[in-house]
């Protein structure tokens, strides 16, 4: 501990991605005197084992979890069996299910075989937190709850919101919060991690230290990670989702599929990279020094790498250009030039680049085709039609309208053609007709 990197060094590496430090000053303090005195913090994330597989969204903080042990941290890896057994209430619309005893032993035996593909098994504890909430008696109970008031509980978004509509709350999921807070008293954590989602709970935990008069833990909340669609959190039930034990090239072409804006929220996230690489990614990408697909493939290398090892990640790499330039399609693809040449990189809208191509007969029935999901680019269902995509001078998009309706959408730089560039945000209206060949 004594040889890890400058505090300096260390806070720029633990802020990346996060969404709040609660509160950095006294992070930047707990660093200070763990660095003088060679002690490690002791940094804690509890998982309830609610499901049998992990996938990309819970890595996010596991990332951070490792980042904290590369700079010479110590992580408890808390498995809920106890609070497993309530029930997490955070975000849910009614009271959740309970698991059954069974059923927590069977997902915690899961978790503890995936968190290591991550995580170094030897800065790791894994500890159950029935090892210390099973044995309260009601004289413990009946002290902790003395220290959060209902309104308190009452204030945090899920339960507001049930209790404003009539839905019922029960008497147990206002127990969950002090229980998690009961973990961070428990180790005598430093610092506590978990999505913004868990922001109350986590708060809950610096008030019950404080109580005791342990010194309060820092709160450090993560994005929760969108899924695959771009729209909503990554959820197994909504189909969205990359596992983290789904077979090599599955997880390369999940993650080839999303959107460039996706791709570039992603990097900070689970890419495992550095501040100053994220950022020169982002720089490239925005810039138009780094094609998207370019940085979209590296990110792809970078996750599946880490799950499956560099030459699963290189033949999943393989098989995806494989598949994607042997896919069936017309032998005879029609060729489009876009109307105007460019002199430098764009932004155009979706429905102007389709449009372009004249796979539609006017421009409201492009944005139609989008919204109805019938237009691809690049083999990616496109949804949005006023979304952006950076089209850079030399770029080719495949169109593809259904199944079997396909154009090449060329975009040719000015000097080829003698001048000229196209206008900013393209035309107003789909282009009447390009060049076909």
């Amino acid at each position: 501990m004594a040889s890890s990197p400058p505090v300096d060094e260390q806070l720029a590496r633990i802020r990346l991605g996060t969404a709040a430090i609660v509160s950095e000053g006294e992070l930047r303090t707990k660093l200070e005197r763990a660095r003088r005195a060679g002690t490690p913090l002791r940094i804690k994330v509890g998982f309830d084992p609610t499901a049998p597989d992990l996938h990309l969204g819970h890595t996010v903080v596991i990332q951070k979890m490792r980042q904290f042990q590369d700079l010479g941290h110590t992580v408890y890896f808390v498995i809920g069996d106890f609070t497993g057994l309530i029930g997490d209430p955070t975000g849910k619309s009614e009271t959740r299910k309970p698991l059954t005893r069974a059923e927590v032993e069977a997902n915690a035996q899961t978790y503890r075989d995936q968190v290591f593909k991550i995580l170094d098994p030897e800065r790791t504890r894994v500890v159950f937190n029935s090892a210390w909430l099973a044995p309260l008696r009601a004289e413990d109970v009946i002290r902790m709850t003395a220290q959060v008031t209902v309104a308190r509980l009452l204030s945090r978004e899920d339960f507001a919101a049930r209790y404003e509509e009539e839905r019922p709350i029960h008497l147990h999921e206002f127990l969950y919060p002090l229980f998690q807070a009961q973990d961070s008293v428990a180790l005598e954590t430093d610092v506590e991690m978990g999505g913004t989602d868990q922001t109350f709970n986590l708060l809950v935990g610096r008030d019950l230290q404080r109580a005791i008069g342990q010194e309060p833990q820092i709160s450090i909340t993560m994005p929760i990670l969108v899924g695959t669609d771009g729209v909503q959190k990554m959820s197994k039930s909504l189909g969205n989702y990359i596992g983290i034990t789904e077979p090599a090239p599955e997880m390369y072409g999940k993650l080839m599929s999303v959107s460039d804006t996706v791709m570039l929220a992603y990097y900070p996230l689970v890419s495992g990279l550095g501040p100053a690489e994220v950022e020169a990614v982002t720089t490239g990408v925005q810039g138009g020094s780094l094609h998207p697909m370019e940085a979209k493939k590296r990110l792809a290398q970078l996750v599946v790498a880490r799950f499956h090892g560099a030459a699963a990640a290189q033949a999943a790499e393989e098989a995806f250009s494989r598949q994607f330039q042997q896919r069936e399609s017309p032998t005879e693809m029609i060729h489009v030039d876009y109307p105007e040449p460019l002199d430098s990189p764009r932004d155009l809208r979706v429905d102007h680049i389709v449009g372009a191509t004249n796979v539609a007969s006017s421009a409201s029935e492009v944005r139609r085709l989008i919204v109805q999901g019938g237009i691809y680019i690049d083999d990616v269902r496109v949804e949005d039609p006023f979304q952006t995509r950076r089209v850079r001078p030399g770029d080719e998009f495949v169109i593809r309208k259904g199944r079997r309706e396909y154009r090449v959408l060329h975009f040719r730089p000015a000097q080829a053609s003698g001048g000229g560039s196209s206008p900013p945000d393209g035309p107003a209206e789909p282009p009447p007709g390009g060049v076909r060949r």
